[in-house]
């Protein structure tokens, strides 16, 4: 039998704020802050845009889907 292909779908959040902005230089650890969720492909299609807590910005920032 034929596997048949899931609507629900793992994607990779990442931060807008550390992209455009780069992460801050004089901070001990540098890097880019990432989150790994699921979304039905049915229901949304477009990229997904979520507001979460960026470690490296100390804030609430947009986070938006990335290519795997």
């Amino acid at each position: 039998m034929a596997k048949r292909k899931d609507a629900r779908g793992t994607v990779i959040l990442e931060c807008t704020g550390c992209i455009r902005n780069g992460v801050n230089v004089k901070k001990a650890s540098t890097g880019i802050s990432r989150y790994i969720t699921q979304k039905n492909r049915h229901n949304t299609p477009n990229r997904l845009e979520l507001r979460k807590y960026c470690p490296y910005c100390y804030k609430h920032m947009s986070h938006e889907e990335i290519k795997k």
